[in-house]
């Protein structure tokens, strides 16, 4: 019977909602976009080309890790129990990881799923793995080093002791800071303790040389304190040069010192800005604090003899600049025919530059993306550096020149919401036609991700593409289709420059978007009462910078068209400002008759024509408040106090008003106070004209404003094709669904009461009249109690609810429902969820897309030079660190069987001379251990052969120098007896 009375008193005929069976609100978790937590590491696979995101647990949920490729291709990784990564890693098509709870899990991205893990027997401090590898080197706080086998998913028996406390009995607290495999020879660790490094050698089993770091009296150091007496600052960073040459150790103090791997000798100590800070000096003076060391890579070109450093941290505390120091060394001197002095210079450097991060945020990691080789420690080659700011924000800078690259088509969606922050979103059913047509030419470095491939999904399902637009916090706004589950044939995202817009690159918060549905004309609102309108178009002014100065125009609106930026084509181009200047825009709103609304905060409404543009009404919401006068017995008024009201919802749509015989373009703008006004647009001379129709009450803010055709249930927008039919006299019988936080309304603009429902236990956020395919129309609603809730129109009554766990508490006031029946919601800081509410309750699902290329191979490590061989390295190849480690019993592992496969494909291809015969013959007959204990054997044989060649060559050498001086001594000696007897004779 209620619902009966609503239908009479709101004036609609029609139970939209009677096909709407119970049990049909269900809503289904259908998509994440954004990160979910704090970011902790990042890693990059330049083979698969391949990004991988790591982040903290939180209130928001578990740590997880994202993995990114290509355009939209992404899968997410979640752990069994709740955890923070503390480091990922790829190697060869699989993904490694380590949590602060020093679990090593691997996981398999074709699947997303978790092949293995085990818990380390300590506390782990690094984690090492290479691509040409089976083995992952864990090194726990203690010092000791184990490995994991990730081939046959089990801890095997190596182990390494604390070298340095072995060294050293005396020395406490000696504790494990790093591990770097050599960059050319796999079968050296390099080993970092905090009071020394040390290099050891899998062949001989024994460390071979240590590193210990000592500041004489009277040298100034990194920090200049105590430089009466010897210091020794603790090791903090270790690594290689990328042949090898060097080692380079970073201490407390400040320091940065190059070794001389091969003797052990200090090259050269020096800090961001001193050299020689090892040796004694007169007066040391004093010296300024500085940042700690985050990060160090040694940095190389394609030649891996050109390289650089690349250091976040050791900076002055003082210094004006904040972001990375670059120091390019330039090309390496030959070892053997280079004297100290070139050695000693070669590591000061050629030149050093600041890649420089926003001010007032510190780093908290650096991280490479190399073009195309992940050796030399993933440095090799790098054409940009992902920094991770302290505040949780990527920001990617171009390497070596430190220019910012906007995450725009380069990126995934998700990247883009922690680059910078996400702040705010709006939501637009855009046609698809437009949408299509609007694929932006921006001039565009390569692409940084290239890898994995988007699984099939089914077609277009609707004629309108669901628009999200993403304000960041550096007032770019970032555009691109969410989809509806289905194919997206336009993936690509358009970007606008807000900042560049207005001039003015301080103090710009983007308070308020809009698009409109059909032509694309998209509108932002800021803090300042500024709105800034972008129209699609060709850039006049294409790689040609204009002067950007233009006098301002308070209450009036700009042409700014001289504002794009130079480097895009098409797009979205700004086109006019409105300097508002009344507060902050609280609401704005266009439509695709040509109009656009604004409120301020300060409580005024402006529309305007977007023909000229120019602002056809402008007025104050106190001039639509009537205030309540009361006589008392003494004939004296009082006037009750009136708080502030704004605009918070604007909407336009087309229908018959009140008692009008004829449709009209309406606006409706509804208040925080719960008004409803309503303005009626017509004709007048060659443009229009806004009039007050009327004024409706409702309770209060008003959260939603859905004009709709009573006898469908449609939405009644002021759409291009419903304008054109006014001239023809064409009538739509319209109605106003509002919502504020306490009610929903039903009623005929512009005053009529309608029918209503209060919401007694909760308060409503955000709320459509959304469209069930094939069943019927309801209202949605979104809730303060993290619940959504169903009612039927127009009698108002409740199908359903479903609660919303996910959803951010202190973010519900944010979220939007669609006409579609998608609910979107802040989950966390940075990321949002997208639910369907006529589902059948389906979890969210990880995606089915393909990240692993079989056909792309990790290419050969490098290797030890001819040179290096000569001089007496013995060669260890992965195959031989696979015995080394794992021990003769180990089984075979895939890297082996194959190697074992190809040899056999080789000998069935026939032998090309008898010995080559009589080997392939041999290697038939003996298996794979067999054939790889006799390999090590007969490697070793050559090399001792190799060794006694060279020495024997250096004792016939010698000898021979031996007879040549004493010869040499001969012949003086005959000389002086000669001239001697001469004179006697």
């Amino acid at each position: 019977m209620a619902s009966f009375l609503r239908g009479k008193q709101a004036g609609m005929q029609n139970d939209l909602s009677a096909n709407i069976i119970p049990g049909s609100f269900v809503p289904d978790d259908r998509a994440r976009y954004g990160i979910n937590s704090q970011i902790s590491c990042i890693a990059y696979d330049p083979v698969q080309s391949l990004l991988a995101i790591g982040t903290n647990e939180s209130k928001f949920g578990s740590g997880r890790i994202y993995v990114f490729g290509q355009s939209r291709v992404q899968k997410f990784l979640i752990p069994s129990r709740s955890a923070s990564f503390a480091d990922i890693q790829f190697c060869a098509n699989r993904l490694v990881s380590l949590d602060t709870k020093n679990e090593v899990t691997l996981w398999n991205l074709d699947t997303g799923k978790r092949i293995a893990a085990f818990r380390a027997p300590g506390i782990v401090s690094c984690m090492v793995t290479d691509p040409m590898l089976d083995w992952c080197f864990v090194g726990t706080q203690t010092g000791e080093i184990f490995a994991y086998d990730l081939d046959r998913e089990r801890m095997s028996p190596f182990r390494l002791p604390n070298f340095w406390a072995e060294k050293d009995p005396k020395t406490r607290a000696v504790a494990l800071v790093s591990m770097q495999l050599h960059p050319r020879d796999i079968g050296k660790l390099l080993i970092a303790y905090t009071h020394g490094v040390v290099i050891y050698s899998f062949k001989q089993n024994t460390p071979n040389k240590f590193f210990e770091y000592q500041v004489p009296p009277g040298a100034p150091g990194g920090s200049c304190v105590m430089v009466e007496s010897t210091r020794r600052p603790k090791v903090t960073h270790a690594l290689w040069h990328p042949t090898g040459t060097f080692i380079l150790t970073a201490h407390d103090d400040g320091s940065l010192v190059f070794w001389d791997s091969k003797d052990g000798r200090v090259v050269m100590a020096r800090t961001l800005y001193e050299n020689n800070i090892h040796q004694p000096v007169p007066n040391p003076g004093s010296s300024t604090p500085k940042h700690p060391y985050v990060r160090i890579a040694w940095c190389c070109k394609q030649n891996p003899e050109d390289s650089g450093l690349l250091i976040a941290g050791g900076q002055k505390l003082n210094e004006p600049t904040n972001g990375l120091t670059f120091i390019d060394l330039g090309v390496t001197p030959n070892y053997a025919t280079s004297s100290w002095q070139i050695l000693s210079d070669y590591t000061k450097g050629k030149h050093q530059n600041t890649l420089e991060t926003p001010p007032g945020v510190g780093i908290a990691n650096f991280f490479l993306i190399p073009r195309s080789s992940p050796h030399f420690a993933g440095a090799q080659d790098p054409i940009a550096v992902m920094t991770l700011l302290s505040s949780g924000e990527i920001l990617t800078l171009s390497f070596p020149s430190g220019y910012p690259i906007s995450p725009t088509n380069q990126l995934h969606p998700s990247v883009s919401f922690v680059h910078p922050f996400a702040t705010k979103f709006a939501v637009t059913a855009l046609d698809r036609g437009r949408w299509l047509g609007m694929v932006e030419n921006r001039n565009q470095g390569e692409p940084l991700l290239k890898g994995g491939a988007e699984a099939q999904r089914p077609r277009r399902r609707f004629e309108g593409r669901t628009i999200i637009q993403v304000a960041h916090a550096d007032s770019t706004v970032r555009i691109w289709d969410v989809g509806h589950g289905d194919e997206i044939e336009n993936p690509s995202q358009l970007q606008v420059d807000v900042a560049r817009a207005l001039d003015r690159y301080e103090d710009v918060e983007i308070t308020a978007m809009t698009m409109a549905p059909t032509t694309g004309e998209f509108a932002v609102g800021t803090n300042k009462g500024e709105v800034v309108i972008f129209r699609w178009d060709g850039n006049q002014y294409y790689g040609k910078p204009q002067d950007q100065k233009i006098e301002t125009n308070p209450g009036g609106i700009t042409n700014i068209s001289a504002r794009s930026e130079p480097s895009l084509k098409i797009g979205l181009m700004p086109h006019s400002l409105y300097e508002m200047m009344q507060g902050p825009i609280s609401a704005i709103k266009t439509s695709d008759a040509g109009f656009l609304a604004a409120g301020s905060e300060n409580g005024f409404i402006s529309i305007i024509d977007l023909r000229g543009p120019s602002v056809m009404f402008q007025a104050s919401m106190t001039d639509f408040i009537k205030q309540e006068k009361r006589s008392s017995f003494l004939k004296r008024s009082s006037t009750i106090p009136v708080n502030k009201e704004w605009p918070a919802v604007i909407e336009f749509g087309v229908m018959t008003l009140d008692e009008d015989k004829y449709s009209s373009i309406c606006c409706f703008v509804g208040t925080n106070m719960g008004k409803v006004i309503t303005f009626k647009l017509l004709p007048s001379g060659g443009g229009y004209n806004a009039t007050l129709a009327g004024v409706a009450h409702c309770s209060d803010r008003v959260v939603s404003i859905c004009p709709i055709v009573a006898d469908t249930g449609k939405p009644a927008l002021a759409t291009g094709h419903t304008v054109a039919g006014l001239r023809e006299g064409k009538h739509v019988n319209g109605l106003l669904v509002v919502v504020t936080q306490t009610e929903a309304r039903i009623f005929k603009p512009a005053t009529a009461k309608g029918a209503s429902k209060s919401f007694d236990d909760y308060l409503c956020d955000a709320a459509a009249v959304t469209e069930f395919e094939l069943h019927g129309m309801a209202l949605v609603g979104v809730f303060g109690d993290r619940t959504a809730r169903a009612f039927s129109l127009p009698g108002l009554k409740e199908l359903g609810s479903y609660p919303l766990p996910m959803i951010d508490g202190s973010r519900v006031g944010s979220s939007v429902v669609t006409e579609d029946g998608d609910v979107f919601c802040w989950t966390g800081p940075s990321e949002i969820a997208i639910l369907q509410v006529w589902g059948t309750g389906l979890e969210l699902e990880n995606t089915a897309d393909t990240l692993i290329n079989p056909e792309l191979e990790v290419p050969p490590r490098p290797t030890i030079s001819n040179v290096q061989w000569i001089s007496g390295t013995q060669y260890v190849s992965p195959t031989d660190l696979d015995l080394l480690i794992g021990g003769p019993d180990r089984p075979p592992s895939k890297r082996m069987m194959n190697a074992s496969a190809a040899m056999e494909r080789d000998a069935r291809a026939g032998p090309s001379s008898g010995y080559d015969g009589v080997a392939a013959g041999a290697s038939s007959a003996e298996g794979w251990g067999q054939y790889l204990t006799r390999q090590l054997n007969e490697r070793t044989e050559k090399l001792n052969i190799m060794n006694d060649s060279v020495d024997s060559a250096a004792d016939a050498s010698q000898k021979w120098a031996d007879d040549v001086g004493k010869f040499v001594s001969q012949q003086k000696r005959k000389m002086l007896l000669g001239s001697i007897t001469s004179k006697f004779t």
